[in-house]
């Protein structure tokens, strides 16, 4: 659409908007803010698009769970610091505060470059936003991943100070193995696999050996 205007590309969402499933936004890009929602989205959030509008960043602060944010941005600017791909999309679930609602809702988002300016730079993203029924098998298994990812981002430089043996010492241990076998099977005493146990259990805070295996599944370790 070479030579359209941002104005006759929104104009031209307006016309199909309605019929969609979903909420379409517009955002500014780098600035943040939306310049664009549709009625769908605007009703369920509870404000005009004006009132959005004038929000400016506050509208991100919100709607929206700040633990999500800190997943999505950075895949969001990824794709806006890659090389032109119109086709370039980033799908996420996402949590909604919507109208009247205490909790959050949860959502599946793709975003992708809606308008480059005379030098193909992005100045613009649109984003898809579908409701996922809250009754739906998915939003439990999601609400289990946020907190997975909210533990690992709070321990991320604890896991980074373990060294290699306690590492393979924790893993083995979240398996379910006995210091008998994890010293056979990695060629040190028993007494040095108790020691390594300990040290681990100190440097994470663990007291039990569920805590040992959350912390080994949040890193992927088993």
């Amino acid at each position: 659409m070479s030579g359209v205007t941002l104005e006759e590309k929104i104009k031209a969402l307006q016309s199909i908007e309605d019929e969609l499933p979903a909420v379409l936004l517009i955002h500014k890009f780098p600035e943040g803010g939306v310049v664009h929602m549709s009625q769908r989205g605007c009703h369920a959030l509870g404000y005009t698009l004006e009132e959005i509008i004038a929000l400016g960043q506050e509208y991100y602060q919100r709607v929206f769970n700040p633990q999500d944010v800190e997943d999505f941005v950075p895949r969001i600017l990824e794709l806006v610091e890659s090389p032109a791909e119109e086709d370039r999309i980033v799908s996420f679930f996402q949590q909604v505060r919507l109208a009247g609602r205490e909790d959050y809702e949860w959502h599946l988002s793709t975003t992708r470059v809606f308008f480059r300016d005379e030098t193909g730079l992005p100045t613009h993203l649109i984003t898809c936003a579908i409701p996922i029924d809250p009754l739906h098998h998915v939003t439990s298994k999601l609400k289990r991943l946020l907190k997975e990812n909210t533990f690992l981002r709070q321990h991320q430089h604890v896991f980074a100070e373990l060294t290699k043996r306690e590492k393979e010492i924790l893993r083995l241990t979240a398996l379910g193995h006995s210091a008998g076998e994890m010293a056979r099977e990695l060629h040190i005493s028993e007494k040095t696999v108790v020691t390594h146990r300990r040290n681990i259990k100190s440097k994470i805070n663990a007291e039990s050996m569920y805590d040992l295996t959350q912390f080994a599944q949040a890193f992927d370790m088993i």
